[in-house]
């Protein structure tokens, strides 16, 4: 199932109410806003006779199949979608949406943001669940030691704290 790509197989696609609603949004977005905007220039282009010459034509039917792959992408993952709420979670350890303060072996502090496979953004410290430093802190409590492979080799990290706070 290529939909499920970035999920390992036989586990859930989680994601928190803000990735939800960020696909949710999107869909709704794609379906009846430009979806529709675009099968109006397509109709109005194929009405001017040739299409093979016609840029609005064709241009317009290439959005319209990218737009189509993208809504089928983003029904299917809402299909599968296991919403895991931060503000519902009481355990006091690192688990799917947790903020994870983490101090590395060169003593850099870092804070990670524990999210569904399809809302991670490193750059701005969303970690996909999947990914390698998320796997190594899954289950981990404040004070734990891990290691995990990068690919630079084999890092440590420390955990300061965690915290299950709203993640936007």
């Amino acid at each position: 199932m290529k939909y499920r790509k970035g999920i390992p197989n036989g586990e859930k696609n989680y994601i928190t109410p803000a990735g939800l609603k960020k696909f949710q949004d999107e869909f709704q977005q794609l379906k009846y806003n430009e979806r529709p905007q675009v099968v109006e220039v397509v109709s109005w282009a194929a009405g001017n006779g040739d299409r093979s010459e016609n840029g609005d034509f064709i241009y317009g039917k290439k959005r319209l199949r990218e737009i189509d792959k993208r809504l089928e992408f983003l029904c299917k993952r809402l299909d599968i979608a296991e919403v895991v709420d931060p503000l519902l979670i009481t355990v006091d350890y690192v688990a799917i949406g947790a903020t994870v303060t983490i101090v590395d072996d060169s003593g850099l502090e870092k804070v990670y943001q524990i999210v569904g496979a399809d809302e991670s953004d490193p750059n701005v410290g969303k970690i996909s669940w999947v990914s390698p430093i998320a796997r190594a802190l899954l289950k981990t409590k404040e004070g734990d030691y891990v290691t995990y492979k990068s690919p630079g080799g084999e890092r440590g990290l420390e955990v300061i704290s965690i915290k299950y706070v709203e993640i936007f």
